[in-house]
């Protein structure tokens, strides 16, 4: 899924993403970046709103598993079933989140859950960052649920908690 595929279908189905202005920074098998200004996440200190930055880094690694489960092939609804998300710095003009997969055997062992009984968790791992310095970190548990095949039409996939 190419960077502008996965911007539009964010856009399309998480209508929160195109109001927050995001891009897709970076679109692959390893990582998945998303970058957004200041301006439409802006809070009354004029730094970044934290829920904005925390719907960025869930909408990273979310977008990340839906990159992968499109590569496998694999039908299924992404959903957030609980996170953490810490502050290092106030952030106070664009920013990215950098979402990773764990080690290659947590993934391997996600998709073999999945092959087995339809669902399956796993914890995916955000990096937010601005001018280049680490502002904040997600940790999020995510359950893959029979469904869909990602990138082939929207019959309910619920992006973060973040769509119907």
């Amino acid at each position: 899924m190419t960077s502008a595929e996965l911007q539009d279908y964010l856009h399309a189905h998480i209508p929160l993403s195109k109001a927050m202005e995001v891009s897709v920074l970076q679109s692959g098998h390893d990582a998945v970046v998303l970058g957004a200004s200041l301006a439409p996440n802006i809070n009354h200190r004029d730094t970044v709103f934290g829920g904005s930055s925390a719907a960025l880094a869930i909408l990273a690694a979310w977008g990340l598993l839906h990159v992968r489960m499109s590569e496998a092939g694999l039908a299924s609804r992404l959903v957030i079933q609980g996170s953490t998300m810490s502050y290092t710095r106030p952030i106070e003009g664009a920013f990215t989140a950098t979402a990773t997969i764990p080690e290659a055997e947590r993934w391997s062992q996600f998709l073999k859950v999945y092959a087995r009984r339809g669902r399956a968790r796993i914890t995916v791992g955000a990096t937010l960052t601005f001018r280049q310095q680490t502002a904040g970190i997600f940790s999020g548990e995510f359950v893959a649920l029979p469904g869909h095949v990602p990138g082939r039409g929207d019959d309910g996939v619920h992006a973060a908690g973040l769509a119907g």
